[in-house]
């Protein structure tokens, strides 16, 4: 048997519960299969790192931080490209963030990765959202209990200027603030694993990039460590053919794919 290190990408309540504020629907039973692997698997598991989305309200993706020629903020899941800023159709509620917006769009258009999206607020720091959904939460304790163990938790998203749906570094990182570059503690940590499993919420936004900026760091046979969960994650509704993509460019580089019932490493 092999040990396995887990990365569980963001099982807060706003994507996995039905009440969030960005429900993903079946993220609920994608957290309670998640919490029974966990069970199965006990002393097999080396370690569990969680990443955790962590909003402030102000935040350059949500609706808060944009407005119409009327006023209006735009509504949740607007997309917002380079000509729609340039060009006037939104602006920044506060006229001196107005520069450093276009800046950023700007850059979203020439990384070619997503158009900037405006979400629901959600996750928002010291909120029920931003807690672990209580499958996992009580699942991974018990972990903790039994081994002796301590969950590292990973934190994301704090920086209003730029979204951050990879745990390992932001879609467009701040020089001024480290937390938005290459979190290379943990992909060294990940390096160092036998098996790597892979769970979380949303695949077709944070399972995603996270899994893509850790294998564009890792070495290529590093990847072959990686097995997702097939059943421990769902993508954003519309977005779905994000996810199939994704599932398609990594198992095509190596990434493996079980469904938790099936996983014994």
């Amino acid at each position: 048997m092999k040990s396995v290190e887990f990365l569980i990408i963001d099982p807060q309540n706003d994507f996995c519960h039905h009440q969030g504020a960005l429900f993903v629907p079946g993220a609920d039973k994608d957290a309670a299969r998640l919490a029974n692997l966990i069970r199965r698997l006990g002393k097999q598991i080396a370690d569990i790192h969680i990443t955790l989305d962590s909003h402030h309200l102000v935040d350059i993706a949500h609706p808060i931080f944009w407005v119409d020629s009327a006023g209006k903020h735009p509504a949740p899941f607007t997309l917002i490209s380079k000509d729609d800023v340039t060009g006037g159709k939104w602006r920044t509620y506060n006229p001196a963030f107005m520069k450093r917006a276009i800046d950023y769009v700007t850059t979203l258009e020439t990384n070619k990765r997503y158009m900037l999206c405006i979400w629901p607020p959600h996750c928002l720091i010291g909120s029920w959202g931003h807690n672990v959904c209580d499958h996992v939460y009580k699942a991974v304790t018990e972990w903790e209990e039994s081994e002796f163990g301590i969950v590292d938790y990973v934190t994301k998203g704090s920086n209003l200027w730029t979204e951050h749906y990879s745990a390992v570094q932001a879609d467009v990182p701040d020089a001024t603030d480290p937390g938005t570059s290459l979190n290379i503690r943990l992909i060294e940590i990940l390096q160092k694993a036998q098996v790597i499993a892979l769970s979380g919420e949303a695949l077709s936004h944070c399972v995603a990039n996270t899994v893509r900026d850790i294998a564009n760091n890792f070495g290529e046979e590093n990847i072959k460590k990686m097995v997702l969960l097939t059943d421990t994650t769902s993508s954003v509704p519309g977005f779905e053919k994000m996810g199939e993509d994704f599932l398609k460019e990594m198992t095509g580089r190596g990434m493996q794919v079980c469904e938790s019932t099936k996983f014994n490493p």
